[in-house]
This record gives structure tokens, sequence and C-alpha cells, in this order.
């Protein structure tokens, strides 16, 4: 399958992939210090298994890393990326 756009929707609180009639989705809050809480990650079951949770916490990543900001995994799904991909462990917050 080929690499899906990632959209950052900044009112919305979100990164998402418009996948024609459903969208997979990853959400997050502000704290008060300016971080991103990554909070919870969809992606409908038809199309799981094709590396769309990736490609959104990726993107995540990188909009945190080149943003200077940090975040908090509180989403099981990040927190497992971050396991895989230790390079962005120093932009994560310990809670």
């Amino acid at each position: 399958m080929s690499k899906q756009q990632v959209i950052h929707d900044e009112d919305d609180l979100r990164f998402y992939i418009d996948l024609g009639e459903e969208e997979a989705e990853l959400t997050y809050s502000l704290t008060d210090n300016e971080e991103l809480d990554l909070d919870y990650t969809y992606v409908p079951e038809d199309h799981r298994g094709q590396g769309l949770a990736d490609e959104l916490v990726k993107t995540a990543m990188e909009y945190v890393k080149g943003n200077q900001l940090k975040f908090i995994a509180s989403c099981p799904v990040v927190e497992a990326y971050v396991k895989r991909h230790p390079e962005y462990n120093d932009l994560m917050v310990d809670i």
C-alpha cells in the first residue's frame, strides 16, 4: 500500500487520514505546558494492518520535533511506536 497523506487539523486537535467515507485519526489535547497529550488512535477495521496508525504517530512525532515541543504518550499505540523508535524518547514527557 502506498503511503497515505496525514493531515494535521490544529483546530480539531488531531492528525487524520481521509479514507473516503471513513477516517483514521490520532487525537490530542494541549497541556498547560504546551505539550501534546497524544491520547487516542483510531483506524477503521477495514483499514487495519496497513501501517496507518504508524503513519499518524510518525507525523505527530515529526510535528512535535519540528516545533521543539514535548509529548505525552497517553495512547498505547503511541507508546508502542516510541518503544520501536527510540529516537523520539527525548521528546516524551514522563508522567
